[in-house]
């Protein structure tokens, strides 16, 4: 009987990291990946939902969160059309998050639009936690 965890022996990943090298693949970066216990560093510099106390600090981490998006554009990251699309996301979060009485629902809906456009993009897996987190935190500001 197969135990639930798989392991990849050494000659498997020297197989398809040879492969996705010959193939010449868009961009495949492993900052930010878990492989067994080690995380490979990834910075997406300094935003931290995680000390977020009001709607003003939450709008300074999205505009933060802005900047690592355009960041990570300039370094072929992101391409540009998804980057615009992320933007446009946390712009319109930001804008429902600065009137008197923001609702929740749009907030999380916007963080959540320009999560989906980055889901499945290996190398921009920080900024999809970041979002991620940022979309937690709502709930806890914007009962």
């Amino acid at each position: 009987m197969r135990s639930a965890q798989t392991i990849v022996s050494p000659s498997l990943a020297e197989y398809w990291f040879e492969k996705i090298r010959k193939e010449k693949m868009e961009k495949f970066d492993f900052r930010g990946q878990k492989v067994n216990n080690q995380v490979v560093a990834e910075s997406i510099g300094v935003v931290n939902f995680g000390t977020v106390q009001d709607k003003d600090e939450f709008v300074a981490e999205l505009r933060k969160l802005i900047s690592e998006v355009n960041k990570a554009t300039q370094e072929g990251i992101i391409k540009k059309e998804v980057s615009a699309g992320v933007i446009t996301h946390i712009e319109k979060a930001i804008t429902e998050t600065k009137k008197s009485d923001p609702k929740k629902k749009p907030i999380v809906d916007h963080i959540e639009g320009a999560k989906s456009l980055l889901d499945g993009m290996i190398s921009a897996s920080n900024l999809v936690s970041a979002l991620i987190t940022a979309a937690k935190i709502v709930g806890s500001l914007f009962l």
